[in-house]
This record gives structure tokens, sequence and C-alpha cells, in this order.
């Protein structure tokens, strides 16, 4: 009987602690499901299947220097599962524990129920600090400490293969029905997350903390491993781990790498809630703030944003450098939500959707838990409103990024890159862009729009059904954090987590 190891959003074999058990216990076969269901699903892109399909050939390649490649497959699971248990009966399936979307938590729920009918243990291993049945958010905290401190897992012997098994052609997008990817992403793959880490620790992070808000200075700045953490070619306990260790050197930046330690802390918090109630992917957190914005977005509305062409420069510029390269720093996530939430009042979910697809960091925990807080869904959280102008001349004061991604504005003057719509006629004839004709005027007032988004959501936040379900939101979400003191007393945080942490995806 052999063992199967089930690589999903674990596409590595350092610190793989099922690959470990497997390779102790007999003949492995490391098996890789690619699941149309989840491929063509609505918060799927191209894009994550170029990064997934470069991590597999080197995960393929690792496999085999070990004695038994990956075999990969397209289908659903439970079928090729069946398929190979009738050739090869399986003793044991081992994998990480998941916390994902909608489908994937159907899908394991099925894989469980036929492993229980086939009579085949399966052993989930955690690979984040995310705890599953959890009770209660006391505590959190020091558990997670303790897991990210846990021994980092050994590199397993030799496998053992299981022979007769073609490892199969790794998949193309038209096997998958995918369209072409056109998308100028960074590679995937543990060799090109390794060589990140150890970049950013030798010096490329070390102003992290003051990089991190700037489109200007967040693409190097930042640690950029989150699609290696998203797609689990790095183990955040490594990361964890190699961070901590560099911090401990008497020379370290110490306040850039507390920083980056806080976001990997996070990272999980979020995760948590995901974990915790998987409804909120679907549905916001408060239910009653369902009927808050309408239900289908207004055409014009949507169509300017999802294209950057909203009149905001900076919004503009972020939306399309998101479109080509698949990320984006977490100030300019978090303005592209409350801008289309708040500004343009469009529902909270397809923006959702929408971003899901773009960012090729895409990990559904975080993404759906911030979603939801930077729109308001929560019912706990400070509303964050950016000002889209406000933030362009504080992160790209000379407008170099907005120049970059919105070439319609490449000869408009500095004084006027910020809100081109107040230049004068002239002014704009000399640039070659007149307003209204080659780039847009902003769709609606900034202040008015929130001035009135803000006054919506009050509304709704005086209902006591809203009041009630935030408090048992607070008790079962909120961060346990210890508060800071004022004058010998604990300052009441009302608002546990409301912070704009969208870097949790870099």
């Amino acid at each position: 009987m052999i063992q199967v190891v089930w690589f999903k959003r674990d596409l590595r074999v350092e610190d793989h602690a099922p690959l470990v058990a497997a390779a102790a216990r007999g003949p492995v076969v490391p098996l890789f499901c690619a699941e149309p269901s989840l491929w063509r699903a609505e918060d799927a892109d191209p894009r994550h299947w170029t990064f997934a399909r470069a991590s597999l050939a080197e995960l393929r390649e690792c496999l085999a220097a070990l004695g038994a490649p990956l075999v990969v497959r397209i289908g659903e699971v439970v079928p090729l599962l069946e398929r190979l248990h009738r050739r090869h009966p399986i003793a044991h399936l081992w994998s990480h524990e998941e916390t994902g979307n909608a489908l994937t938590y159907a899908r394991d729920r099925a894989v469980a129920a036929w492993c229980r009918a086939q009579g085949v243990s399966w052993t989930e291993i955690p690979q984040h600090g995310v705890f599953r049945r959890q009770r209660s958010r006391a505590g959190w905290a020091a558990r997670w400490e303790a897991r990210m401190g846990q021994e980092v897992a050994a590199l397993p012997g030799l496998l053992t293969p299981v022979p007769g098994i073609d490892p199969g052609p790794l998949l193309t997008h038209q096997d998958l029905h995918l369209e072409a990817d056109t998308c100028r992403a960074q590679p995937g793959g543990s060799r090109a997350g390794q060589a990140l880490l150890a970049d950013f620790l030798a010096g490329r992070g070390d102003t992290y903390h003051r990089a991190m808000s700037s489109p200007l200075t967040a693409e190097r700045g930042c640690s950029r491993l989150s699609p290696h953490l998203a797609w689990g070619t790095l183990s955040l306990r490594a990361v964890t781990q190699a961070t901590a260790h560099d911090l401990s050197r008497p020379e370290a930046p110490r306040q850039a790498r507390r920083a980056f330690l806080a976001r990997l802390h996070w990272h999980c918090h979020f995760m948590q809630k995901l974990e915790d109630e998987p409804r909120i992917e679907q549905e916001p957190v408060v239910r009653s703030l369902a009927g808050l914005r309408p239900e289908v977005p207004d055409a014009d509305r949507w169509a300017a944003w999802t294209v950057g062409r909203t009149g905001w420069p900076l919004v503009d510029a972020c939306q399309r450098s998101l479109a080509a390269t698949g990320w984006l720093t977490f100030r300019m996530r978090a303005m592209l939500t409350a801008v289309a939430t708040y500004d343009l009042w469009l529902p909270w979910r397809p923006v959702g959707l929408v971003l899901a697809r773009a960012f090729v960091d895409y990990e559904p925990g975080i993404h759906w838990s911030q979603v939801q807080m930077q729109s308001g869904s929560t019912g706990i959280n400070t509303l964050r409103m950016y000002n889209p102008t406000k933030q362009a001349q504080d992160q790209d004061p000379e407008g170099v990024f907005i120049r970059r991604w919105v070439p319609e504005l490449e000869g408009v003057p500095t004084a006027w890159i910020h809100a081109p719509w107040t230049m004068p006629m002239e002014v704009q004839v000399a640039a070659g862009c007149r307003i209204g004709r080659d780039y847009p005027a902003p769709l609606v007032d900034h202040l008015s729009a929130v001035r009135e988004a803000r006054s919506r959501i009050a509304a709704f936040r005086q209902d006591p059904a809203v009041q009630a379900e935030a408090r048992a939101i607070l008790i079962r979400h909120g961060s346990r954090k210890r508060q800071p003191l004022r004058r010998g007393r604990p300052v009441r945080n009302e608002h546990p987590g409301q912070q704009s942490l969208f870097d949790l995806e870099e």
C-alpha cells in the first residue's frame, strides 16, 4: 500500500511535514491535482496558473532529485484518488491544512468523506499560524508564536517511488481551457522566493517600514514574498524564523524587521477569520449590512473603475499597474477598495472578485477579511476613506508613478498632475490632454461622495440589530493585542485590527 502526499498551496519540499511523514512510512506518490472547478472559478485568473505552473515545474525537479517526481493530473480530486486507489491501494493520504475559498472547503469535506468510506487515513498538518475549531481568540498570539517557533522540518531522505505511475505532463493554460496570460508577474518557484528573502534581509528591506506605502518605493522596499507565501513555495515558519534571526544581530535595522514580523503575525490573524467563519467570503461579516449597497453595480462607474478611467490619476495608475503586474502595495490596494466602495458606492463582493483575480498573491483568508474591512462591512472597524488626490500628493509627489501608467497625463505639468481636471484650458491644450476627451474628469466629487457614504453607513450602524451583531463579531474576531497605557490605564480600542493591512498580501 502507498502513501500519497497531496500538494495544494504548499508547492515546496522545504519544511514540508506531510512529505517527511509519508517518506518515513513507505512508497510515496507526490500528487498535484489541477482541479477544473477551481481554475475556472470566479476568483481565479490565468495569472494564478502561470505562477503555480512555474512552481510545479521546480517542485517536480526537486522531488525527482529525492527519488519520486511530482505526479500531475487534471481533474477533480475525489475521482482521481478513486482511480489511483483502484490501481495502487492507498494506506495514508497526507496534506497541509488549507484555509481556502468555499470551493476548496467543500472539496476537502468530500475528500474526508471518501477517505472514511474507503478506510483511508487522512492526516492534515498545519502550515500557518491558523487554528482549526478554536473556541476563543484568547491566547491566539501565544499559540502563533509557539507554532512559528517549532523546528523547521528537514528534507526527507530518498523517497521510495511507486512503479508504473507516469508523472504526466505539466499542464498548459490550454489544457485547463484558460485564456493566455499577459500579466508580467514575478516568477514562481521556491528558488525565486528564497532569493527574494535573502536579498530582503541582506539590505533591500532595511527601509521596509518607510518604503511600504508609496508605489514608488514599495516595488523594491517590500519583501515581494506574498505570492510565495500564498502558493506555499516558501514556508511562513521559515520566513518568520529567518527574519527573527536577522533581527537578533546587533546591527539589524530593528524598526524595519519588527514591522515585517508584525505583518507576518497579521497574515494569520486575518486568515483565522475565514477559518472561523467561512461565510465571510460570500456575505457581509455583519449580515444586517447586506442591503447597504446595491447588489448590481452602476454600469458606468463599474466600467471606469475596473479599467482605470475614474479620473483620479493615482487610482487609475494603480488599477492599470495591478492589471499589468499582478501586484500592488498595501496602501494602494486599500485605496482602490475604498474608492470603489465609498466614493463610487460599488458592492464589496464584485469589487473583491476583480481584485482577487488581479492579485497573483490572492490568499482568500486575508483577501476577504480585508475587502470587508476596507469597505465598512465589518460593523466594528473605523471607516478609512482615502482621498485619492491627497494620496497622490503624499505617495507620488512628482507624478512619476502616475505618468508611467497613465500615459494620457505624460505631458501634464507636475503642478496639475494630481488633479488634472483643475487645469485651465490653455494648460490642457499645451499639455496635449483635454479633460473629458483625452482623460476623464472624476466620476464624482470625492468629499460629497464620502460624506454621503458615511451618512448611509452611520444610519445602518444605528440599527439595534447591526449593533448586536457587531458586538458579537468583536468578541469572535477582534484582536487580543494588549493595548497601550495612558496615564497608567489601558486605552480602550473600540476597533481592534482597524489598521490598513493590505500589506499582508505583499
